[in-house]
């Protein structure tokens, strides 16, 4: 079972490109529609959690699933097979970044943003028809990427949940008792105290650690405190942890602002999580340790507050989710969630890759051989690395 979760995910660590809206739209296809490991409604909820919480959305969900599947060991291995290809590869970036030259501007990589396209696109239009089926749901849907796209930050997507709570809980009719049979339970490998305890120690060291790095003379310290404070205290996840970043390794001359910079570029390249841009970050600090060694402390650090938010939170949702208003509240929750997918697509997945008529080309039948004919996401992810060069080499610009 859990070589199963790890293989599952070291696929999907290999050829999840686009950013975590698109992880999120890999998930569905993989694990509700190829797999059936989780139903629709179970899935919903879990992406409906890992919108609340801080940290990134879409690792926080492959070790939900994880966790669902082989237990905690499971969570280790969805975690290690979604997020080792993109951090070695970011590793292997910061001994030889400047060798590849300008990474944005390749070809190659424009074809992977525009099979994002169709990976978010198909993985909202399926969610829509499964929790935005009716007017009421589909309207509150459009609000939600209304909001989101008003406000372009955390606090608009947060806004727009929290409005799809509201809704759903006082005016969206209750649902069925029937339909809780729909829900896969969730956080059973978890009992209460293990639950409180991650809770309190990832506050603890949210608290702790900034003092205890102040004090110790100990740059090891610091750098896991301030790869802890960014992976604590973000919410959206991905781009939103940037400046985060960005603020805690230049200003104190850890790393200089344009090897920041070329990192940033390199990480647009690779699979997997945004988050593993770690990896490069702890490579080339200049103050020991670095090197590998200071990518393994980056890259931990930074993806520890999720594993306990994980663990801390899911008995608990699991519950709440199984009660008549919650579960109304979801519904509304859910339906908003589609909005700010939706937002997603438009901005920044849709604006950064579709930009010419050969790009929405590109776009369109990536989208009709996911959809249509059923093609496997990692063979339509190669061809559309493949196309964009052969196509602009056609004099079509991208």
């Amino acid at each position: 079972m859990v070589w199963e979760v790890l293989l599952t995910f070291l696929r999907l660590g290999c050829t999840s490109f686009g950013g975590p809206v698109a992880h999120i739209g890999y998930f569905r296809t993989e694990f509700v529609e190829r797999r059936r490991w989780l139903p629709e409604p179970s899935f919903a909820d879990l992406v409906a959690l890992c919108q609340f919480m801080p940290g990134p959305a879409s690792s926080q969900l492959g070790m939900s699933i994880g966790l669902l599947r082989g237990g905690p060991l499971g969570m280790l291995a969805a975690w290690v097979g979604f997020t080792l290809p993109s951090a070695l590869a970011m590793l292997a970036f910061a001994y030889g970044v400047e060798a590849l030259g300008d990474v944005n501007n390749a070809l190659w990589l424009k074809g992977l943003k525009l099979v994002a396209v169709a990976v978010v696109a198909q993985a909202v239009w399926g969610m829509a028809q499964s929790l935005a089926p009716d007017r009421p749901r589909a309207t509150l849907a459009v609000a939600a990427a209304l909001i989101a796209l008003a406000v372009p930050s955390s606090l608009g997507q947060i806004a727009a949940i929290v409005l799809g709570a509201i809704v759903g809980l006082t005016l969206l009719p209750k649902p069925a008792a029937k339909d809780a049979a729909d829900h896969v339970p969730l956080g059973l490998n978890l009992n209460r105290g293990v639950a409180v305890t991650a809770i309190v120690l990832f506050f603890a060291l949210l608290l702790f650690l900034p003092p205890l790095a102040a004090t110790i003379d100990s740059q090891a310290l610091r750098l896991f405190e301030a790869f802890y404070r960014a992976g604590a205290l973000v919410f959206g996840g991905g781009h939103v942890v940037l400046p985060l970043l960005q603020s805690a390794v230049v200003p104190p001359g850890w790393v200089t602002n344009d090897a920041f910079l070329a990192g940033y570029g390199a990480a647009q390249a690779v699979p997997g999580p945004l988050f593993t841009f770690a990896a490069y970050l702890g490579a080339t600090m200049i103050p020991p340790p670095n090197g590998a060694l200071g990518a393994l402390i980056a890259v931990v650090a930074i993806f520890t507050p999720s594993f306990l938010l994980v663990i801390g939170l899911l008995p608990f949702w699991d519950t709440l989710r199984r009660r008549q208003s919650m579960q109304a509240t979801l519904r509304g929750v859910n339906a908003a969630v589609v909005g700010v997918l939706l937002a997603a697509l438009y901005t920044p997945v849709w604006t950064s890759g579709v930009h010419t008529p050969a790009s929405f080309g590109l776009a369109l039948t990536a989208f009709l051989a996911l959809t249509l004919w059923a093609v496997p996401p990692w063979i339509v992810v190669v061809a559309g690395a493949l196309a964009a060069p052969a196509v602009a080499a056609l004099g079509f610009p991208l």
